[in-house]
Protein backbone atom coordinates (compact mmCIF):
# COMPACT_ATOMS: atom_id res chain seq x y z
CA UNK A 1 0.00 0.00 0.00
CA UNK A 2 1.38 3.44 -0.91
CA UNK A 3 1.79 6.30 1.51
CA UNK A 4 -1.00 8.19 -0.20
CA UNK A 5 -3.52 5.59 1.00
CA UNK A 6 -2.86 6.06 4.70
CA UNK A 7 -5.94 6.45 6.87
CA UNK A 8 -7.30 9.96 7.43
CA UNK A 9 -9.58 9.18 10.37
CA UNK A 10 -9.30 11.50 13.35
CA UNK A 11 -10.56 9.37 16.22
CA UNK A 12 -11.70 5.99 17.53
CA UNK A 13 -14.40 5.16 20.07
CA UNK A 14 -13.52 2.96 23.03
CA UNK A 15 -16.63 0.99 23.99
CA UNK A 16 -15.15 0.14 27.39
CA UNK A 17 -16.18 -2.71 29.65
CA UNK A 18 -19.91 -2.04 29.55
CA UNK A 19 -22.33 0.16 27.61
CA UNK A 20 -24.99 0.02 30.37
CA UNK A 21 -25.39 3.53 31.89
CA UNK A 22 -26.25 2.17 35.35
CA UNK A 23 -22.92 0.30 35.52
CA UNK A 24 -20.70 3.27 34.71
CA UNK A 25 -20.56 4.67 38.25
CA UNK A 26 -19.71 1.25 39.67
CA UNK A 27 -16.96 0.72 37.09
CA UNK A 28 -15.57 4.21 37.72
CA UNK A 29 -15.39 3.69 41.48
CA UNK A 30 -13.95 0.19 41.15
CA UNK A 31 -11.21 1.06 38.66
CA UNK A 32 -10.34 4.35 40.37
CA UNK A 33 -9.81 2.43 43.63
CA UNK A 34 -7.75 -0.25 41.89
CA UNK A 35 -5.67 2.38 40.08
CA UNK A 36 -4.89 4.34 43.25
CA UNK A 37 -4.01 1.15 45.14
CA UNK A 38 -1.76 0.00 42.28
CA UNK A 39 0.15 3.28 41.96
CA UNK A 40 0.47 3.80 45.73
CA UNK A 41 1.55 0.18 46.34
CA UNK A 42 4.20 0.16 43.62
CA UNK A 43 5.55 3.58 44.58
CA UNK A 44 5.80 2.41 48.20
CA UNK A 45 7.84 -0.60 47.08
CA UNK A 46 10.18 1.70 45.11
CA UNK A 47 10.47 4.14 48.04
CA UNK A 48 11.21 1.33 50.49
CA UNK A 49 13.96 -0.06 48.25
CA UNK A 50 15.53 3.34 47.56
CA UNK A 51 15.58 4.46 51.22
CA UNK A 52 16.73 1.18 52.82
CA UNK A 53 20.43 0.48 52.25
CA UNK A 54 19.92 -3.19 53.12
CA UNK A 55 17.75 -3.55 50.01
CA UNK A 56 20.40 -2.21 47.63
CA UNK A 57 20.96 -5.64 46.08
CA UNK A 58 20.37 -6.96 42.53
CA UNK A 59 17.09 -8.71 43.45
CA UNK A 60 15.54 -5.53 44.86
CA UNK A 61 17.00 -3.40 42.07
CA UNK A 62 15.04 -5.54 39.61
CA UNK A 63 11.97 -5.46 41.86
CA UNK A 64 12.09 -1.64 41.87
CA UNK A 65 12.17 -1.67 38.07
CA UNK A 66 9.25 -4.13 38.01
CA UNK A 67 7.25 -1.81 40.30
CA UNK A 68 8.09 1.17 38.07
CA UNK A 69 6.94 -0.78 35.00
CA UNK A 70 3.72 -1.75 36.80
CA UNK A 71 2.94 1.85 37.79
CA UNK A 72 3.57 3.08 34.23
CA UNK A 73 1.77 0.06 32.75
CA UNK A 74 -1.50 0.73 34.55
CA UNK A 75 -1.19 4.50 33.98
CA UNK A 76 -1.18 3.91 30.22
CA UNK A 77 -4.75 2.58 30.08
CA UNK A 78 -6.81 3.20 33.23
CA UNK A 79 -6.72 7.06 33.44
CA UNK A 80 -8.11 7.39 29.89
CA UNK A 81 -10.86 4.88 30.67
CA UNK A 82 -11.75 6.79 33.86
CA UNK A 83 -11.78 10.10 31.98
CA UNK A 84 -14.08 8.67 29.30
CA UNK A 85 -16.52 7.44 31.95
CA UNK A 86 -16.40 10.75 33.85
CA UNK A 87 -17.03 13.01 30.85
CA UNK A 88 -19.28 10.41 29.16
CA UNK A 89 -17.28 10.58 25.96
CA UNK A 90 -15.79 7.41 24.46
CA UNK A 91 -13.64 9.15 21.86
CA UNK A 92 -9.87 8.90 21.65
CA UNK A 93 -7.90 10.68 18.95
CA UNK A 94 -6.04 8.70 16.30
CA UNK A 95 -2.68 10.01 17.55
CA UNK A 96 -3.73 9.36 21.14
CA UNK A 97 -4.71 5.80 20.27
CA UNK A 98 -1.37 5.05 18.61
CA UNK A 99 0.48 6.68 21.53
CA UNK A 100 -1.45 4.53 23.97
CA UNK A 101 -0.66 1.45 21.89
CA UNK A 102 3.06 2.32 21.88
CA UNK A 103 3.38 2.81 25.64
CA UNK A 104 1.15 -0.15 26.42
CA UNK A 105 3.31 -2.50 24.34
CA UNK A 106 6.48 -0.95 25.78
CA UNK A 107 5.50 -1.59 29.39
CA UNK A 108 3.87 -4.98 28.88
CA UNK A 109 6.99 -6.34 27.19
CA UNK A 110 9.26 -4.53 29.67
CA UNK A 111 7.48 -6.35 32.49
CA UNK A 112 8.01 -9.68 30.73
CA UNK A 113 11.72 -8.96 30.27
CA UNK A 114 12.20 -7.83 33.88
CA UNK A 115 10.45 -10.97 35.15
CA UNK A 116 12.81 -13.07 33.00
CA UNK A 117 15.84 -11.18 34.34
CA UNK A 118 14.59 -11.71 37.90
CA UNK A 119 14.39 -15.45 37.21
CA UNK A 120 18.04 -15.43 36.10
CA UNK A 121 18.94 -13.51 39.25
CA UNK A 122 17.24 -16.19 41.41
CA UNK A 123 19.03 -18.92 39.42
CA UNK A 124 22.44 -17.42 40.18
CA UNK A 125 21.53 -16.80 43.85
CA UNK A 126 20.33 -20.37 44.48
CA UNK A 127 22.48 -22.44 42.13
CA UNK A 128 25.74 -20.43 42.40
CA UNK A 129 25.55 -18.57 45.72
CA UNK A 130 29.33 -18.24 46.14
CA UNK A 131 29.62 -16.45 42.78
CA UNK A 132 26.46 -14.36 43.13
CA UNK A 133 28.10 -11.03 44.00
CA UNK A 134 30.68 -11.42 41.24
CA UNK A 135 28.19 -12.51 38.55
CA UNK A 136 25.37 -10.09 39.38
CA UNK A 137 27.60 -7.03 39.40
CA UNK A 138 26.12 -3.50 39.31
CA UNK A 139 27.35 -3.18 35.72
CA UNK A 140 25.55 -6.33 34.56
CA UNK A 141 22.35 -5.39 36.41
CA UNK A 142 22.35 -1.94 34.82
CA UNK A 143 23.08 -3.45 31.40
CA UNK A 144 20.21 -5.95 31.67
CA UNK A 145 17.68 -3.27 32.63
CA UNK A 146 18.95 -0.76 30.04
CA UNK A 147 18.84 -3.40 27.32
CA UNK A 148 15.27 -4.31 28.31
CA UNK A 149 14.16 -0.68 28.00
CA UNK A 150 15.95 -0.13 24.68
CA UNK A 151 14.86 -3.37 22.98
CA UNK A 152 11.24 -2.92 23.99
CA UNK A 153 11.15 0.76 23.01
CA UNK A 154 12.27 -0.23 19.49
CA UNK A 155 9.95 -3.25 19.43
CA UNK A 156 6.94 -1.09 20.38
CA UNK A 157 7.92 1.55 17.83
CA UNK A 158 7.96 -1.10 15.08
CA UNK A 159 4.41 -2.25 15.88
CA UNK A 160 3.16 1.34 16.12
CA UNK A 161 4.65 2.31 12.76
CA UNK A 162 3.16 -0.79 11.12
CA UNK A 163 -0.23 0.07 12.61
CA UNK A 164 0.07 3.61 11.25
CA UNK A 165 0.37 2.32 7.67
CA UNK A 166 -3.07 0.66 7.80
CA UNK A 167 -6.32 2.26 6.68
CA UNK A 168 -9.48 1.75 8.71
CA UNK A 169 -13.10 1.14 7.78
CA UNK A 170 -16.10 3.29 8.59
CA UNK A 171 -16.59 1.44 11.89
CA UNK A 172 -14.21 3.12 14.34
CA UNK A 173 -15.61 1.46 17.47
CA UNK A 174 -13.05 -0.52 19.46
CA UNK A 175 -14.70 -3.19 21.67
CA UNK A 176 -12.16 -2.62 24.41
CA UNK A 177 -11.25 -0.13 27.15
CA UNK A 178 -7.92 0.82 25.53
CA UNK A 179 -6.20 0.72 22.14
CA UNK A 180 -4.81 -2.80 21.99
CA UNK A 181 -3.24 -4.29 18.89
CA UNK A 182 -5.74 -7.10 18.14
CA UNK A 183 -8.92 -4.95 18.28
CA UNK A 184 -7.24 -2.33 16.06
CA UNK A 185 -6.21 -4.94 13.49
CA UNK A 186 -9.79 -6.20 13.34
CA UNK A 187 -10.94 -2.71 12.23
CA UNK A 188 -8.45 -2.47 9.38
CA UNK A 189 -9.71 -2.34 5.80
CA UNK A 190 -6.27 -3.24 4.44
CA UNK A 191 -4.61 -6.61 4.72
CA UNK A 192 -2.88 -6.78 8.14
CA UNK A 193 -0.71 -9.74 7.09
CA UNK A 194 2.58 -7.91 7.75
CA UNK A 195 1.39 -6.76 11.17
CA UNK A 196 0.29 -10.27 12.12
CA UNK A 197 3.53 -11.72 10.76
CA UNK A 198 5.57 -9.34 12.92
CA UNK A 199 3.42 -10.15 15.97
CA UNK A 200 3.97 -13.89 15.64
CA UNK A 201 7.64 -13.67 14.62
CA UNK A 202 9.35 -10.78 16.39
CA UNK A 203 6.75 -10.53 19.16
CA UNK A 204 6.62 -14.31 19.48
CA UNK A 205 10.42 -14.51 19.54
CA UNK A 206 10.63 -11.91 22.31
CA UNK A 207 8.01 -13.78 24.32
CA UNK A 208 9.73 -17.11 23.66
CA UNK A 209 13.08 -15.76 24.91
CA UNK A 210 11.41 -14.63 28.15
CA UNK A 211 9.57 -17.93 28.62
CA UNK A 212 12.69 -20.02 27.89
CA UNK A 213 14.70 -17.94 30.34
CA UNK A 214 12.03 -18.54 32.98
CA UNK A 215 11.73 -22.29 32.28
CA UNK A 216 15.47 -22.97 32.14
CA UNK A 217 16.19 -20.87 35.24
CA UNK A 218 13.49 -22.57 37.30
CA UNK A 219 14.44 -26.03 36.03
CA UNK A 220 17.92 -25.51 37.50
CA UNK A 221 16.47 -23.86 40.63
CA UNK A 222 14.11 -26.76 41.38
CA UNK A 223 16.85 -29.27 40.62
CA UNK A 224 19.15 -27.53 43.13
CA UNK A 225 16.42 -27.22 45.78
CA UNK A 226 15.59 -30.93 45.55
CA UNK A 227 19.24 -31.75 46.31
CA UNK A 228 19.13 -29.84 49.61
CA UNK A 229 18.99 -32.52 52.35
CA UNK A 230 16.93 -30.72 55.01
CA UNK A 231 13.27 -29.77 54.62
CA UNK A 232 13.94 -26.43 56.30
CA UNK A 233 16.67 -25.66 53.78
CA UNK A 234 14.34 -26.49 50.91
CA UNK A 235 11.62 -24.20 52.31
CA UNK A 236 14.10 -21.36 52.82
CA UNK A 237 15.45 -21.68 49.27
CA UNK A 238 11.99 -21.90 47.73
CA UNK A 239 10.73 -18.91 49.74
CA UNK A 240 13.20 -16.66 47.93
CA UNK A 241 11.47 -17.26 44.58
CA UNK A 242 7.86 -18.08 45.54
CA UNK A 243 6.69 -14.46 45.15
CA UNK A 244 8.30 -14.22 41.73
CA UNK A 245 6.68 -17.48 40.63
CA UNK A 246 3.24 -16.21 41.67
CA UNK A 247 3.64 -13.00 39.66
CA UNK A 248 5.01 -14.87 36.62
CA UNK A 249 2.11 -17.34 36.60
CA UNK A 250 -0.50 -14.59 36.83
CA UNK A 251 1.09 -12.30 34.24
CA UNK A 252 2.07 -14.81 31.56
CA UNK A 253 -1.04 -16.95 32.00
CA UNK A 254 -3.44 -14.09 31.27
CA UNK A 255 -1.32 -12.41 28.57
CA UNK A 256 -0.96 -15.65 26.59
CA UNK A 257 -4.74 -16.07 26.72
CA UNK A 258 -5.09 -12.70 24.99
CA UNK A 259 -2.33 -12.77 22.37
CA UNK A 260 -1.71 -16.42 21.58
CA UNK A 261 -5.16 -17.98 21.69
CA UNK A 262 -6.50 -19.43 18.40
CA UNK A 263 -8.65 -16.95 16.42
CA UNK A 264 -11.55 -19.45 16.44
CA UNK A 265 -11.77 -19.29 20.25
CA UNK A 266 -11.03 -15.58 20.58
CA UNK A 267 -13.88 -13.20 21.46
CA UNK A 268 -13.99 -9.51 22.40
CA UNK A 269 -15.53 -10.24 25.80
CA UNK A 270 -13.02 -12.94 26.76
CA UNK A 271 -10.15 -10.78 25.54
CA UNK A 272 -11.35 -7.80 27.57
CA UNK A 273 -11.70 -9.85 30.76
CA UNK A 274 -8.23 -11.36 30.32
CA UNK A 275 -6.82 -7.90 29.55
CA UNK A 276 -8.27 -6.53 32.81
CA UNK A 277 -6.52 -9.35 34.64
CA UNK A 278 -3.03 -8.60 33.37
CA UNK A 279 -3.30 -4.83 32.81
CA UNK A 280 -5.03 -3.89 36.08
CA UNK A 281 -5.28 -6.80 38.52
CA UNK A 282 -1.72 -8.12 38.16
CA UNK A 283 0.01 -4.73 38.70
CA UNK A 284 -2.27 -4.18 41.72
CA UNK A 285 -1.47 -7.59 43.26
CA UNK A 286 2.30 -7.48 42.71
CA UNK A 287 3.06 -5.14 45.67
CA UNK A 288 0.88 -7.27 47.96
CA UNK A 289 2.53 -10.50 46.81
CA UNK A 290 6.03 -9.16 47.40
CA UNK A 291 5.26 -7.26 50.64
CA UNK A 292 3.28 -10.07 52.29
CA UNK A 293 5.70 -12.87 51.35
CA UNK A 294 9.01 -11.02 51.71
CA UNK A 295 10.33 -10.30 55.20
CA UNK A 296 12.85 -7.68 54.01
CA UNK A 297 10.19 -5.65 52.18
CA UNK A 298 7.77 -5.92 55.11
CA UNK A 299 10.48 -4.75 57.53
CA UNK A 300 11.46 -1.85 55.26
CA UNK A 301 7.84 -0.76 54.81
CA UNK A 302 7.28 -0.85 58.59
CA UNK A 303 10.37 1.31 59.15
CA UNK A 304 9.22 3.70 56.42
CA UNK A 305 5.75 4.06 57.95
CA UNK A 306 7.22 4.38 61.47
CA UNK A 307 9.57 7.18 60.38
CA UNK A 308 6.67 9.04 58.75
CA UNK A 309 4.64 8.73 61.97
CA UNK A 310 7.52 10.12 64.03
CA UNK A 311 7.96 13.07 61.64
CA UNK A 312 4.21 13.84 61.67
CA UNK A 313 4.10 13.69 65.47
CA UNK A 314 6.92 16.25 65.83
Amino acid sequence: MGWENLTSISEFFLLGLSEQPEQQEVLFGLFLSMYLITVAGNLLIILAIVTDAQLHTPMYFFLANLSLADACFVSTTVPKMLANIWIQNQAISYAGCLSQLYFFMLFVMLEAFVLAVMAYDRYVAICHPLHYIMVMSPGLCGLLVSASWTVNALHSLLHTLLMNRLSFCADHEIPHFFCDINPLLSLSCTDPFINELVIFTIGGLAGLVCVLCLIISYAYIFSTILKIPSAQGKRKAFSTCSSHLSVVSLFFGTSFCVYFSPPSTRSAQKGTVASVMYTVVTPMLNPFIYSLRNKDIKSSLRKLIWVRKIHSAQ
